[in-house]
């Protein structure tokens, strides 16, 4: 079988059999583990493949290309299925004591497998209009993740959270009409073509901005991030977790895809854009965060800040930062995933997320003060872990082109971010419990499957800050299929002709 199809099929099966087992909440919990570690071997399976032979592509039904549905793996998707693959994978282990019975029973398994299938074919698709289909099922599934449970704040938080990202869906689909009537075509290969050849550039770069409204608002950039903070910490932590690695990822991840293979034509307008985008979201995100109290609402506020570092590495535009950008995505998913783990076990230890009613938490719980720490500072951008080593691949690329105001914004922002985490480091775990706190739980009640995930994830930042080497020149060669589109083009289009 086609290689490619794997990452779609493998969540479609396995969300057709928990819906069969749908009144047996342990067969259930069982198929989630066997199927996201399915996913993660044929999603590493994936990248080793396009890794030694170079992108794929596939036409699905065999009609030839740009007239059928295209499957493409470069190198940059094919890294994002693989992180998608081993997030799964180590949330589902998590579930298993993190989330409930009546949450098991109401299809929290389905929905996840089909989430998981929404952000696969985002990450596979060659074509926008799938980008579009695919976007809008991990939107109806993550909408009934999100307020799965019923309680008022899960409410309030999904019900902003689909308001917004209707709108972006409004405008992606409305951008992708007006695509196709200058262009006549929706294939990404097809379309880098066929846009060299407008004879109407400034229509192109109106389109071009349509697509970055709707996928900054996907991706929670600034000014159009306002939704996240409200709506990641109302769900279980297991699924802001599964949130926080994919969905706004995804965003980040269709606007590298079109900006680098589609619209390049004003690079010197479009690009700036993002390069304002980058530093509003970096600022705005990380104060947002020094604010705060609740450890999900200042992990949350985090999130918009990373994406800030993302964005400025698109907007730099150059071999280098894109480098930087790829490898960074990776720091990035697993501190934060771990991180949110993290506060879920708090959670269950102090019985709260509020700082101002936790403390103690190193005198009871010091190898938890350790795990914290790791990626803690691992997000903060401290040597010798992940973080340093993306943000100064970035803090480089942006001084080569003389992009001094990004780079100064950047470093002070992981100074500010420094600071949120010993907040939590200082309110959680130094300071004493506070008199009216319950008595924290004993270790020995939180169970294997809670903490092996967090321990696994915060790994990831040592391993990839001690070793960052061979990810470092992965993320380099991705980079550089990014900046020449031709081969790309030439996998989806130059074989089939």
């Amino acid at each position: 079988m086609e290689p490619l199809l794997l990452p779609l099929l493998v969540p479609f099966l396995f969300l057709i059999l928990t819906l069969l087992g749908r009144k047996v909440p342990i067969f259930q919990r069982g198929l989630a583990v066997a199927g996201s570690f399915t996913l993660l071997v044929v999603t590493v399976y994936l990248l080793a493949d396009v890794a030694r032979h170079g992108i794929r592509s596939t036409q699905i039904g065999n009609w030839p290309a740009p007239f059928g549905i295209t499957l493409v793996a470069d190198l940059t998707s094919a890294v994002m299925l693989a992180i998608t693959g081993v997030l799964a994978f180590l949330v589902s282990i998590y579930t298993l004591q993190g989330i409930d019975e009546r949450q098991v029973q109401h299809g929290f398994y389905s929905l996840f497998f089909g989430l998981l299938m929404g952000v696969c074919g985002a990450f596979s698709t060659g074509d926008i209009f799938n980008l579009y289909v695919w976007f809008e099922v991990m939107l109806m599934a993550s909408f009934v993740l999100m307020a799965l449970g019923g309680e008022r704040a899960q409410l309030e938080g999904a019900i902003k959270y689909v308001i917004l990202n209707l709108m972006a869906s409004g405008l992606f689909l409305s951008a992708t009409g007006i695509l196709y009537s200058v262009v006549g075509t929706l294939n990404m290969a097809d379309l880098s073509i066929r846009l060299r050849l407008v004879a109407s550039p400034d229509l192109v770069t109106v389109v071009a901005i349509l697509f970055l409204v709707a996928f900054g608002i996907k991706s929670a950039a600034f000014p159009l991030f306002f939704w996240l903070p409200a709506s990641y910490p109302t769900p279980p932590v297991a699924v802001t977790a599964l949130f926080s690695g994919m969905l706004s990822k995804v965003g980040v991840y269709s606007m590298m895809r079109v900006f680098t293979l589609l619209f390049v034509s004003d690079i010197a307008f479009t690009h700036t854009i993002l390069l304002i985008m980058a530093g509003f979201t970096m600022v705005t995100g990380v104060l947002g965060a020094a604010a705060q109290y609740d450890i999900r609402r200042l992990l949350s506020f985090h999130i918009i800040s990373q994406i800030g570092y993302m964005l400025m590495g698109l907007g730099l535009f150059s071999q280098a930062s894109l480098a930087g950008t790829i490898f960074f995505i990776a720091h990035v998913i697993a501190s934060k995933a771990s991180l949110f783990l993290i506060a879920g076990i708090i959670h269950r230890i102090t019985g709260s997320y509020d700082l101002r009613r936790i403390g103690g938490l190193y005198r009871t719980q010091p190898g938890l003060a350790f795990l914290f720490l790791i990626p803690a500072l691992a997000l903060a951008g401290l040597p010798p872990l992940s973080g340093f080593f993306g943000k100064l691949a970035l803090v480089q690329a942006g001084l080569g082109l003389d992009q001094y105001t990004i780079v100064a914004v950047s470093l002070v922002v992981s100074l500010l971010t420094l600071f949120s985490m010993m907040k939590i480091w200082n309110e959680g775990f130094l300071k004493p419990s506070p008199p009216d706190a319950p008595p924290h739980q004993p270790a020995e009640g939180l169970k294997f499957m809670l903490i092996a995930p967090a321990v696994v994830l915060a790994v990831v930042p040592i391993v990839m800050g001690f070793a960052p080497g061979p990810i470092y020149r992965l993320a380099e060669q991705a980079a550089a299929q990014l900046l020449n589109p031709d081969g790309y083009i030439a996998a989806v289009i130059g074989s089939l002709r």
